[in-house]
Formats: C-alpha cells, structure tokens, sequence
C-alpha cells in the first residue's frame, strides 16, 4: 500500500484492500448514523499506516465529513495537551458556544487563556461536547498519526472518550508501531510523557489492525510506479532489501547511482538508507551496550544479510548482556534455533551504516578469522578489512575466483577477480584482472557492467600478454550487448594468430584460465559472427585455425560452414559426442554442441540435460535459443510466449543480441500461424537492428518467414518471389547455412505457380548434394518435397500416380518424420490435395484429416481452412462462396473450356500452342476458382455455351477417355 501524491489527497493506494474495506465501513457506519467507532493501525515505520490515513481522510472529504488531523511526534511529548490542540484547531471558533465551565477548562488546557485549575475530567468533558456539537452539522472523522508519541494530556483525554463516542456519527483512526518496538533513535522515551499505544487503549474498544508487509505483487506494482526505470536485478535486490515496507521501496531507489539503478554496475553488499530511512530502522542501537552493538554489526556484515549471529555469546552473564539489550530493543530477536534475526532487512544495513569505518574493519577481520582459510568468504572478509593494496591478497582473491568460474560461478568469480584488481599494486596485475572479470562477468549475465569493464580497459594501456584475451572480451560485449560484430573480424584474426603463433594457444595472461581454451573460445565467437552476418572474411579465417580446435569446434564448423557439402553425418557424430559427454564439462564445450545441435535441429534429450545447470546465463541463454527453434520444429507452439519472455529476460540483462534471436524465433510461431499482422510489427521491431549489424541470418530468416505467411493465405507466387530472392532453382547457394529450411516452401511454391521444372530442379540438387545424410529433418524435407514433385497430374497414367503415392509414402515413414509436426502436415495438406486433383475423394479424407487435426492443434487457422476446404471437396460438396467462371483469365477459360470436352493437356497445347506442362499449370490455377478439385467437374462448373475466350475455328477432335 502506499499514497500516490502527496499531503492527505489519498488519490490512490496500492493494495491494502482488507484495510481499506475495514476504513470504508467506519466511514459508512459513522454516515449512516449506525454509531461511532475506533480503529488503530499498528505497524513498523514506513509500513504504509500514515498513507491509509491520507486514504480514509481523503474518502471522509468527498462523503462530507469534518477531517481533524493530529500527529505525535518525539519532540512534542513533553507539550501538554498538544496532540489535542491539533485535533481542535479547526474547531475553536465554536469554543465559545460551550457552557462557561467547559469553554474555561477547555481554553485554559489549550493555551487560549490565562492559567486556570482544572482535572482532566472537566477537559475531556468540553472536547466531547465540541466534538458533539459538530457532529450536528456533519459527520466527524478525528485522525491521530503516531498514537505512540501522544503527550500525556492529550493521551489522557483520548481515554476518556474511549466509551463516549459509540453513539455519535464519529469515526476515529490512530495509527502506532507495535508494542515493544523502541520509540526513538538512540533514546528511550522520556518517563510520563509519551505512553505505550497498550496503555492509551486500555479498554478502548477498538478495532486493532496489524499492517505487515505488502505482498509480492503490490510491492513489484509500488516500485515499477515509482521507479520505473529500474533494471530487473537491480528491482530484485531493492525487493528482497525493503522486505514488502512501502517507504523502503520509495525510497531506496533514489539513494543509488544512476549506473547501479540502470544495472550497468553491480549493487554494493548495502544499499545506501538515507538519513530518514536509517533514523527509521536503526532506532534503539545507540542506547545499547557497546558489546551489543559490536555483536549486531557482525550479524549483520555476516553472509550478506543472512540475520544469522556468527557464532555463540559464550557465558549466561554475557548473554544477557548482549542478547537481553538487543532483544529488549527491537531490532533484533533470537529465533528457535538459537540464532539472531534481525527485525527487517533494513535493520541490518541501518546497523552497518550507523557504524565507523574502523568498527567496521575490525568487525570484518574477527569474522574472517572464524572461517577456513580457503573459504572465499575469509577472503571477502579480509579484502573489506583492507586498507590499502596487498598483493598476497589479490592473488588468493584472483585464485579463488578462478576455481569459482570453473565451478559454473562466474558472476560471482567476476567479483572476486574486480576485488582483486582493486587490491592489486602492479597496474599490469590490474588490467588482467579486470580484463578476466569482464569476461566473467559476461558469460554470469552481468553483460551491461562488463561493457563498462570494458570501456575502462579501452582507456588504459593493455599488457602485450593479455592483449588477446581483452579482444575476446571486447567481441564478446560488441557481439552480445551492441549487436555488432565489426570488431569480430578485425580482432579475432589477429588474436587467434598471435595465441597460435608457438602452435600452442596460450591462456591470456591468467594463471589457471577460468575456461579451457581461448583459441577455441576466440573461434566459436569468428564462427557466430561469420553465420550471422555471412562474411566470407570469418569464414576463410576459421579454415586456417581448425587443427587447433577440438573435434567439437570442427563439427559445429562443417555444421555451419557449407552444409550441403561439409556437413554430411553431422547429426550422427553430434549424438556420439553427447553420448560421451557423460558429465557437466567445459563452457565453451557445451556451447559448441548447442549450436551444433541448432544447425541440424538436433533436440537430444541428454544435450539439453548435460548444458541446463551450467554457466548461469551464457550457457542458459544458448540452451533457451535452441528450445525456441526446436519447439517450432516439433509443434510445441504453445510455447511461442516464452520467446517473448526470454527476450525481456535477455534485455534486462544486456544481452540484446539473443533479445533479438529470441523475438526471431517468436517471428517463426507467427509465420507458421499465418498471423500476418503480427508477423509485420514483429519485424518491424527485429529489422532495423539486424540491417544495421548486417545479421543476414535474420533478414533472410525474415523473408522466408514472409513467405511462409503467404503460403498459409494461397499468395504462392508472393511466397514464390521472396524464395526466389534468396535462391535460385537446383542451387543450394553458399552462405545460407539453414538452406534446408526453405527447402520445401521453394518446391511447393513452384509447383503452385506452375514452374515444375524449377521444382524438379530444386529437388534434383538436394538429391545430388546427399541432403538427406546431414541430419533426420534434411532427410524429411528432401523426401516431402520429392513427393511434390513425383509423378504426374495426368490421373490416367497409373505408373505416374503410383510413382506419386509411393513417394509420399516414403517421406511419411522417414525416420522421426512425426516430429516435425508442421512440415509432416503440410506434406499431408499436399498429399490429399493432389489426391483430390486425380478424383480419388476418398482417398484423400485421411491425409486431410490428419492434416486438419495438426493445424487446430498448432493454432494455425489459415492452413487449417485450407484442409476444411479441401474436405468439402473430397466429400463432394462444393463451398457455396466458391468462385465463379467469370474470375478466370481469359487463356484460363479457354483451356477450362477445352479440356471439359474431354481433350488431354498435350492436345489443348496443341490447339493453343502451349506446353502441356503450361496448360496443367492454368489448370491447378484454375480449379480452387471454380471451387472443384478433378477434371471431370469441370462440365459442370462451366456454365454452357461458347465465351469469347473460346478458340475459333472448328473444334479439335476429340480422344476418349
């Protein structure tokens, strides 16, 4: 819950609907006449209880109440009758119209008047009787902020109205901390002036309501309309520090640097407070004993806000020394299994805050002196009990951070190699380890600070030793945060040589390298950079350095590189290296058999199972970018969100290059749906990036996406004409490594213009090239489209139709073909339409059927109208809204008219001067127009009589059929 605005407008909370319903009915209750009421919101400072106050004074406003306001405050407890004087400010032009007595008690407590005697009965009486009267002319809501800072006068007065309201149209709201909580910072409160909420209530009846924290939900709703602008960790850590306290969540956020909002920059271990949330939250530490407060520090510098006490407080005297103050304040408790828990989260970095520096150091050495010596926590210790460099330090952090990377923790290796750079004392030393935190920090999805790692390393001179683990670094952030792959070929070349130059690469000027082998590293990167952007520069690079390379790197090269005559057995040898990679190995490794995987659409079980712990977000993202396309292979297209979600994952983490990648693959999910309009604003957005990174991977993607949405909506030579951009008929070019994929769109596009030949062609060449050995879906494509293309339409060649029938067949029993749930029913769709072409009706009700059923299920209405159209043929019903004669072309008529009297297609090209191949082209345009699906309805379609399209001339003779 919390008050959007400011002063007591109330205009808007979030959350707290319990309470609000719990206000409105008091309100109600005191409008309505059914009596008066008391209600006291306890809570923790900053929790929200002033703003529900603001709420309810802001609803009794527009109902027409008189609003008083009062509030305790520490400084005015010692003011007698002050808090009443507040309430009744509003009304003291009325003071005179009580009776003598009442208005002379009443002034005289207020200050109104000379000093006069008078008992506190008398002083409640005139403010009852004032109250009272008001309530004549409208409803009354008395509001009192801060009941725990009440003066005694005034406090004294609300117990005498405790049983005296029930029958006005009153309602009074108060709010307080909870008992026990302490009520100052560094002090107790004053003896007989400020009163315990408990003992103010004593007999009241009221209503007493606990405001804990807000839930997840609100808290995420307050901070996104506060800060807006905050990057998704840093939203996270200001969630888990404010612990659902609504003044935290507002205020926290304006107390960061810009880089730490915007997540460029690592947070610090606390967050800064600021004065006011730190007076909040640290109240009652200066009063405790030293020992106390030496004990709270270690707790709270200890694992990072864990709220555990590091170690036992040896001794019963001790202990009540130390715990029984600590308890006694509030800021902390002991919880059943003996340990310290602070009282919120923002407890513990208030008590760091509230602390010297020096108290600080010393709190930091005694905490490292109780851990192991290898404990990287010992080593973070010592590092902030450090007061200038040290040499032996930073290497111990160095090497720490080391096995850390090795271990799968990078991001956290990355902390403790900038730790060391800090402690360094050779600038040499420096550079290294803030050139391998970069690195670290990139593959632990902290890509925006290596970025700025990296801008600083770009500064600074760069020993000749790590120079070519910098370019890695440098590639890595242009590549996967600035969506530029420039510096890919510029550095890389020049770095892999000098790594190779003693024909054994070298490890980047680190000691114990916190992954494998940069030559292998640097090569992966050359070989993303050269798929995406298709520069024949990488791809020429990549041929000298493959003997340095391990087997893993060569295959996900010849996967890449020139598939139609490189990548032969791919997919075979992919699933032997995984079969062997029993455990988690290296980084690099893993990614190496994902892109692999990604190039033959391999979806190996044990490959997804072996990479999904490793690596944080590097490793992650790739496994993510792998599933999006294989979900789209195998028709798990109600996953089609979770490309969208990984992109916002990968935004926020600075990875923009797979944000991109991701709303691609989400592209596919709208193109194979046939969702055009959103296909259109999904390109619109992936575009523009991609044209300026020069990512061919993507733009070409995008015009086969474009093509494949025509196809759904029977635009074949749209489809035909996008295809065609990228390739050209019996050519399977260099440079488009997913050639594959477009394969069957290109064939069946040719076929549903016309252009056989072109078809033939096309498959002709995917034969020749062995396609069907690279993997099990090259093998799917080739034989569907091979399919296409079998046989003849003339329905009485029965070798043709057989040859067709078998060909289908044998595309529909390739191994694994029902995995590529979209391809197998469009090769279904084409299947049954042909059969309905040759009048084999019932023939083709199964193929349709099975198609119909794929389609629904992926969601793609447009195909699946196609199939619902095709069933209303083949079960010998003509769609009403079918198209008539008059749609045809002229030279359409003519051979429609033509071939109902019963002539082939080699005669009508006789009598025409066409091909026959060109007059059954004219044919397969003109049935869907006429609404039939064989040759023998066209008598019927057509209506009787000569057109002016009819040949002149005496009709040719005629063959029987």
């Amino acid at each position: 819950m919390e008050l959007v605005g400011t002063g007591h407008d109330g205009t808007e909370l979030v959350g707290r609907q319990s309470e609000r319903v719990l206000l409105q009915r008091a309100l109600d209750d005191a409008r309505s006449g059914a009596g008066g009421s008391t209600t006291v919101l306890r809570g923790d400072p900053g929790i929200g209880k002033t703003a529900l106050l603001d709420w309810v004074a802001a609803r009794a406003g527009r109902d027409g109440f008189t609003v008083l306001w009062a509030g305790g405050d520490e400084a005015g407890t010692g003011i007698a009758f002050g808090a009443l004087h507040q309430v009744l400010r509003p009304l003291l032009e009325h003071v005179r119209a009580l009776p003598r007595r009442q208005r002379a008690a009443l002034e005289s407590a207020l200050g109104l008047c000379d000093p006069a005697f008078s008992d506190g009965l008398m002083v409640g009486a005139s403010v009852l009787a004032l109250l009272a009267e008001e309530t004549r002319r409208r409803p009354v809501l008395v509001l009192v902020d801060d009941l725990h800072w009440v003066d005694s006068s005034s406090a004294a007065v609300l117990v005498f109205l405790r049983q005296r309201i029930a029958d006005l149209p009153l309602a009074l709201v108060g709010t307080s901390r909870p008992i026990g909580t302490s009520s100052a910072a560094g002090t107790n409160p004053p003896t007989g002036t400020s009163r315990p909420v408990g003992s103010v209530l004593e007999g009241w009846p009221a209503h007493l309501v606990d405001i804990g924290a807000l839930s997840d939900h609100d808290s995420r709703a307050l901070l996104r309309r506060r800060h807006p602008e905050l990057a998704a960790a840093t939203a996270r850590r200001v969630l888990d520090e404010a612990a659902g306290n609504p003044l935290a969540l507002t205020e926290l956020p304006g107390r960061l640097e810009d880089e730490h909002r915007r997540g460029v920059v690592p947070l610090p271990e606390r967050l800064p407070l600021g004065e006011r949330l730190e007076v909040l939250f640290a109240q009652g530490l200066r009063s405790l004993p030293e020992e106390a407060k030496r004990a709270l520090l270690r707790t709270a510098l200890d694992g990072a806000g864990t709220g555990a006490l590091p170690g036992p407080v040896p001794g019963r005297d001790r202990a009540e020394r130390v715990l029984g103050p600590i308890e006694a304040s509030g800021l902390a408790r002991l919880d059943p299994t003996g340990r310290l828990v602070f009282r919120h989260s923002l407890v513990r970095s208030a008590v760091i805050a509230a602390a010297s520096e020096a108290d600080r150091r010393a709190a930091h050495r005694t905490l490292a002196r109780r851990l192991r010596a290898d404990d990287p926590r010992r080593l973070l210790h010592e590092a902030s009990a450090a007061e200038g460099p040290d040499e032996r330090l930073a290497a111990r952090l160095q090497e720490a951070g080391t096995r850390m990377a090795q271990r799968g923790g990078d991001a956290e290796g990355a902390l403790l190699l900038d730790r060391a750079a800090s402690l360094s004392s050779d600038a040499g030393d420096r550079v290294r380890r803030l050139t391998w935190a970069a690195v670290m920090s990139a593959r632990g999805g902290r890509l925006a600070y290596a970025a700025k790692l990296v801008g600083e390393l770009k500064r600074t001179p760069v020993p000749e030793d790590v120079a070519p683990l910098f370019a890695y670094a440098v590639v890595y952030v242009d590549q996967s945060h600035h969506v530029d792959f420039a510096s890919s070929f510029s550095l890389l070349p020049t770095a892999l040589a000098a790594l190779t130059a003693s024909g054994a690469p070298g490890s980047g000027g680190c000691p114990g390298p916190a992954f494998g082998d940069l030559v292998e590293q640097m090569f992966f990167k050359l070989l993303l950079a050269s798929v995406y952007t298709g520069d024949t520069r990488g791809w020429e690079t990549l041929e000298r350095y493959r003997e340095y390379v391990s087997p893993a790197a060569r295959l996900c090269h010849r996967a890449w590189a020139d598939p139609p005559r490189t990548a032969h057995g791919a997919e075979a040898e992919l699933r032997r290296m995984v079969a062997h990679r029993t455990a988690r190995g290296e980084t690099g490794h893993a990614w190496l058999l994902l892109w692999a995987a990604t190039a033959v659409d391999g979806g190996d079980p044990d490959l997804w199972r072996l990479s999904g712990g490793e690596h944080a977000y590097a490793t992650q993202g790739s496994v993510a970018k792998a599933r999006c396309h294989q979900d789209f292979l195998r028709g798990r297209w109600d996953t089609a969100g979770d490309c969208l979600r990984e992109a916002e994952t990968a935004e926020e983490l600075g990875y923009h290059c797979n944000a991109l990648l991701f709303r691609h693959y989400h592209a596919h999910f709208l193109a194979g749906r046939g969702d055009e309009r959103g296909l259109r604003e999904a390109r619109a957005r992936i575009e523009p990036v991609a044209r300026r990174a020069r990512m061919r991977f993507v733009t070409d993607h995008l015009d086969r996406l474009g093509a494949l949405a025509a196809l759904a909506h029977g635009r074949h030579e749209e489809a035909y004409t996008r295809l065609r951009g990228m390739m050209s008929p019996g050519d399977l070019p260099r440079g488009l490594s997913w050639f594959h994929l477009p394969f069957f769109d290109f064939v069946y596009a040719a076929l549903r213009c016309g252009r056989r030949t072109e078809a033939r062609a096309h498959v002709a060449a995917g034969q020749a090239a062995r396609m069907g050995d690279i993997s099990a879906h090259h093998a799917f494509l080739l034989a569907a489209a091979t399919a296409l293309t079998a046989g003849d339409d003339e329905a009485d060649e029965a070798e043709a139709v057989g040859e067709a029938d078998a060909a289908y067949a044998a595309a529909c029993a390739v191994p694994g073909a029902d995995r590529w749930v979209f391809d197998l029913a469009r090769l279904r769709l084409a299947h049954g339409s042909r059969l309905l072409r040759q009048g084999r009706h019932t023939d083709a009700g199964d193929p349709l059927r099975a198609a119909l059923t794929a389609f629904t299920r992926l969601g793609a209405a447009p195909w699946a109208e196609q199939c619902r159209s095709a069933l209303r043929g083949a079960d010998g019903s003509r769609d009403s809204t079918a198209a008539g004669p008059a749609e045809l072309t002229a030279q359409e008529l003519r051979i429609a008219r033509l071939v109902a009297t019963g002539l082939t297609n080699k005669e009508v090209g006789a009598a025409l001067h066409l091909s026959p191949r060109t007059v059954g082209a004219h044919l397969y345009r003109a049935f869907p127009k006429l609404g039939i699906t064989s040759r023998a309805a066209l008598a019927r379609a057509l209506p009787p009589g000569r057109s002016a399209g009819s040949p002149p001339g005496p009709a040719p003779s005629r063959r029987g059929s």
